[in-house]
């Protein structure tokens, strides 16, 4: 297999040497690139027609992996957006089409987009101006064993709700799965403000009565619409709770997992897009 370059010599890499032929190729311009040597045709022609199947998932290692995480859509729903949904989000202004030696795309979005992080600056401006951003959030909360249970399905978390639940003390990390899975909210293509979430009292006796310093929920807010703000302000008020909103939990069994969640590490932004995985 032959590659041009920019000079008139021509180099010859042998197959024989490495099995896995595209691996070669790749290989091989990336070093060319790195050099200044490939010209800007980068493709090859060796008769490759074996058909490319996307390996996406929802599942994995025989059921024991289960990404809780949104995959990120034009259609999904945004808090932010006029018309409820978020729309064009990734642009790929260099690209192989066009001439460029590679493809790079640019994105655009909001930080409480999907399934995200909040962080204590995104209620309190103060908390913001002093630097607690989501690159200060505690990696340790984040990650570690976690209790999913199910929220009765006929009303909002409230006080009565968190005691009926009987968590136990000493368990930090809690996702509630509530009506919102069932209505498959996070699919629809608008913003729904009848979502459940914590009324008031519900945080404050989540705040008061137990360990739980991770909350996760499944829709993009963890505050019912009508109490948005005071429960947001009474779970980040301390610093010490951190909030994963619009978690992916259809199809998991209720039970206790280990959770492994990672913000991007954006200085200043009050919120974040993260992954989310559960593992048995």
């Amino acid at each position: 297999m032959r590659i041009n370059t920019t000079t008139t010599q021509q180099i010859v890499v042998s197959q024989s040497k490495i099995p896995n032929h595209r691996l070669t190729k790749m290989k091989t311009l990336f070093f060319l690139l790195l050099l200044g040597t490939a010209s800007a045709d980068c493709s090859f022609s060796d008769g490759d027609t074996a058909p490319l199947i996307l390996p996406r998932h929802e599942v994995y290692g025989n059921g024991r992996i289960f990404d809780i995480t949104h995959r990120i859509t034009t259609a999904m729903p945004s808090y932010f957006s006029p018309d409820g949904m978020l729309g064009q989000f990734l642009w790929l202004p260099h690209s192989m089409k066009n001439g460029s030696i590679a493809n790079m795309s640019v994105f655009k979005l909001p930080t409480h987009t999907g399934t995200h992080v909040d962080s204590p600056g995104h209620f309190f401006d103060h908390y913001l101006d002093a630097g607690f951003d989501v690159d200060t959030l505690d990696l340790e909360v984040l990650n570690g064993p976690a209790l999913l249970v199910d929220v009765p399905r006929d009303k909002n978390i409230t006080a009565e709700v968190m005691k009926s639940l009987n968590i136990p003390k000493g368990v930090r990390r809690v996702l509630f799965r509530t009506l919102n899975t069932d209505r498959w909210l996070m699919f629809k293509n608008q913003f729904d403000t009848s979502y459940v979430g914590f009324m008031k009292d519900g945080a404050e006796w989540l705040v008061e009565n137990t360990d739980i310093k991770l909350v996760g929920i499944d829709y993009l807010s963890v505050a019912a619409f009508d109490d948005l703000i005071t429960s947001h302000l009474v779970f980040l008020e301390s610093r010490e709770i951190i909030l994963v909103e619009a978690l992916k939990l259809d199809d998991i069994q209720p039970g206790i997992y280990s959770v492994h969640c990672l913000p991007l590490r954006l200085q200043g932004a009050e919120g974040s897009p993260i992954r989310c995985i559960l593992i048995k």
